[in-house]
């Protein structure tokens, strides 16, 4: 999409490949922006409070100067394919990726078709589950999402909810947030940060409890499901091989103490492309001084995996005392130093140097 926006790069010829059309709606995109976006005329919802709920603590947080967006994965394909066969600088092709190999000035990719050549791949596919060193994390962000309605009103539309803490922690980090529609309709969806997997039934089960006993709704039908899940590792996912270029969770945009990735990945993007435009070539570097990030991230893993802090009292302590703008700022890889020691500040402190000083130390 953002190629097709660059006038110097109305020369260049892509091929896009596919494994399946893209006409369900099989998924939500859920992030945080200060301005208008690359997609914002099919942004489906938009709040400007959030509430925090933990056992002994609520907050109705103000979001300015942010706001939480909700895409629709079938409003995103639309939008992206229509513009896309409207152009003649693009090819689609439905077919199953199989390899990418590097030649000498090209890439071949090769599907169950056929196989392809091109100067450059932008690839978005795990091809298989990282292979960790012992001291790597590897965690699962998993969730399973209903869209309700319910028989009277019963959710304040402006207001959504980041993350409820008021449900049973004896599987590790489990959150709800609630995502209204209008004043009859909400995405609930049950979230957890955990090592492995739930059966089915304890989804559905926790999330039928909390609709009931924190929602105090009895009476709503699910119109959708949804079930996602996102690694939570520290693995360092390759940047680049050659000429084959990772994008998305495969290139490392999903954000391992967090697991937020859209707005990751549209910046990555956007670098890529104003690259490819400058020098004729996509090869970006990251800054030195941005690779705190990837620490603090380690950081907090480290203190998740081995159950130092309940992830529900983190979370209490960064949104009870830090600011919006401050804690959005950090999550978003774009805060201060000064913000940062701020926040930092604010977790608890033995825990969180004990596991700074290993994770600074073991690289």
């Amino acid at each position: 999409m953002q190629i097709l926006r660059k006038d110097a790069l109305k020369k260049k010829r892509i091929l896009l490949i596919e494994q399946h059309p893209k006409n369900t709606n099989d998924r939500t995109w859920c992030f945080w922006e200060k301005k208008n976006g690359l997609f914002e005329e099919i942004v489906y919802r938009r709040w400007g409070k959030a509430w925090f709920h933990a056992v002994d603590y609520s907050s109705l947080k103000e979001l300015k100067p942010y706001h939480y967006k909700m895409i629709r994965g079938i409003d995103f394909y639309n939008y992206c394919f229509e513009r896309i066969s409207g152009s003649s600088q693009i090819d689609i092709i439905y077919d199953k990726v199989i390899r990418l190999q590097q030649r000498e000035n090209e890439v071949e990719v090769a599907t169950e078709k056929g196989s392809y050549l091109g100067d450059y791949a932008f690839n978005s596919i795990e091809f298989q589950k990282p292979v960790l060193k012992p001291d790597q994390f590897y965690m699962l962000q998993h969730f399973k999402g209903w869209i309700i309605e319910t028989a009277t009103p019963s959710f304040n539309d402006q207001e959504a909810t980041l993350m409820d803490f008021r449900v049973g922690q004896a599987e590790g980090t489990t959150f709800v947030y609630v995502m209204p529609f209008s004043s009859t309709q909400a995405l609930v969806e049950y979230t957890l940060f955990t090592n492995s997997l739930l059966n089915d039934e304890l989804y559905e089960s926790a999330l039928k409890e909390y609709i009931e006993e924190q929602l105090n709704i009895s009476n709503y039908v699910v119109l959708e499901r949804e079930f996602g899940i996102i690694p939570m590792t520290d693995y360092a996912y390759p940047k680049q091989e050659g000429r084959i270029i990772y994008l998305g969770t495969a290139g490392g945009k999903t954000k391992p103490s967090s697991g937020y990735t859209f707005n990751f990945i549209q910046k990555h993007v956007e670098a890529l492309v104003n690259q490819l435009a400058n020098s004729d070539n996509p090869f970006i570097t990251s800054s030195v001084f941005g690779k705190r990030f990837n620490w603090y991230d380690r950081v907090l893993l480290h203190v998740l995996f081995h159950k130092k802090v309940k992830g529900s009292r983190i979370f209490y302590l960064l949104f009870k005392n830090n600011k919006i703008k401050r804690l959005f700022a950090f999550l978003d890889n774009e805060s201060t130093i000064f913000q940062e020691f701020y926040l930092l500040n604010t977790l608890p402190q033995f825990p969180f140097m004990k596991a700074g000083w290993k994770e600074l130390f073991k690289r």
